[in-house]
């Protein structure tokens, strides 16, 4: 049987219905009268039955203290956590149809791998046949029936995290809570382990709730990601939206790398576009909408979207180019990364898959140009 096929048979009866999560003026506050510090600040989100979603910010943004409140281990101090149209705020944590899946993965070092994925289901008093029969899918469908009779200190970090995942699925929740399960796996097995998470979320269909500081993490595992600042949701959008038109220049600043060019606003379209002079040239990009009225505005442009063309002695930069000095020129293998000095500042450049000879070394003359269409125009904040 596979890996799969198992989890299909895990979760065949008693699957969950639903899994609609809603978060409603979600607050959470510490301490009293001057010295309040609001950790999460009225948060609303909506998420779909089956949906991935991520909360992603810097430390101190409230993602995780709301993923405990979603869980439970954490009393809101005000707000309502709704799954499938009841306010779970009074119901305990044990007594929620979620399970977590923790950082530290939480396992009991007294107990053997089998009785640790069966620890919860031996809470619900089972029968002995039909927790047997559980607990040997739920230990095919993480591939760990090899080690259902070791201890957790015979196992290594990435066959321990598999042992939290099946125990976890075991109980099969409506909810899926993940507390930066893969934080402490080297980068490879990190990578090999997300791909995984997300293959079973995605044919499981379990509503599931990710913390991580990882932005790979959560560019390649989420349907939505939900970025948090002081205690609020900058935006909740598909990945590629969140890098592409960030709402906010936190979002833009916060998600990969980012060059913000000073640009004047000559003209805003009914269509999205907006003109702005910007690097000496006059040109047409895409929009934030808030971008029209705005006071100050900034073009984003995307190290990636960054072109350099090496100038020759004597020439002339070409029409819709900006003169450059490589400062910095630094090869990785895949990708050679630049810092440009220009008259408007200092520019970052990444070029995928390098050619040797094509390489622009520290003190090149270069010529700067820039995707139009992958630039995002916004309104400058602060």
């Amino acid at each position: 049987m596979t890996d799969l096929a198992a989890a299909d048979q895990l979760l065949e009866d008693n699957s969950p219905a639903s899994g609609r999560l809603s978060l409603v003026a979600l607050t959470k506050q510490f301490g009293n009268g001057p010295d309040t510090v609001t950790a999460v600040d009225a948060v609303d989100l909506e998420i779909e039955p089956g949906e991935f979603i991520t909360l992603l910010g810097p430390s101190g943004c409230g993602k995780t203290t709301t993923l405990r409140m979603i869980a439970g281990f954490e009393d809101p101090t005000g707000g309502e956590v709704v799954l499938d149209g009841r306010n779970m705020i009074d119901t305990p944590p044990n007594k929620r149809p979620m399970a977590m899946v923790f950082q530290s993965y939480a396992l009991f070092p007294h107990l053997k791998v089998r009785d640790n994925v069966a620890y919860g289901l031996k809470l619900r008093k089972l029968p002995a046949a039909q927790l047997n029969e559980e607990v040997e899918l739920g230990l095919k469908s993480m591939n760990i029936e090899q080690y259902a009779n070791r201890a957790p200190n015979q196992l290594s970090g990435g066959q321990q995290q598999r042992v939290a995942l099946a125990r976890a699925m075991v109980m099969k929740p409506k909810v899926l809570l993940f507390d930066e399960p893969l934080s402490n796996l080297d980068a490879k097995l990190r990578e090999q382990m997300r791909l995984e998470i997300r293959r079973l979320q995605r044919h499981l269909g379990i509503t599931s709730v990710y913390v991580t500081h990882d932005q790979s993490e959560a560019m390649s595992m989420s349907d939505r990601i939900v970025v948090m600042n002081k205690g609020r949701v900058e935006q909740a959008a598909a990945p590629e939206v969140i890098y592409r038109q960030p709402a906010t220049v936190f979002v833009a600043d916060f998600i990969g790398r980012a060059n913000f060019l000073d640009v004047t606003l000559l003209s805003h379209d009914d269509d999205g576009h907006a003109t702005v002079e910007v690097l000496g040239q006059e040109v047409r990009v895409p929009a934030h909408p808030d971008a029209a009225g705005a006071a100050d505005v900034v073009l984003l442009v995307r190290p990636e979207s960054i072109r350099l063309v090496a100038v020759r002695e004597g020439d002339e930069v070409a029409a819709g180019g900006h003169a450059g000095t490589v400062t910095t020129s630094v090869f990785f293998g895949d990708t050679v990364e630049y810092e440009v000095d220009t008259e408007h500042g200092t520019i970052t450049a990444v070029v995928a898959d390098p050619n040797v000879s094509d390489i622009h070394e520290e003190g090149a003359k270069v010529e700067v140009r820039f995707n139009e269409g992958r630039a995002w125009l916004l309104p400058r904040e602060g």
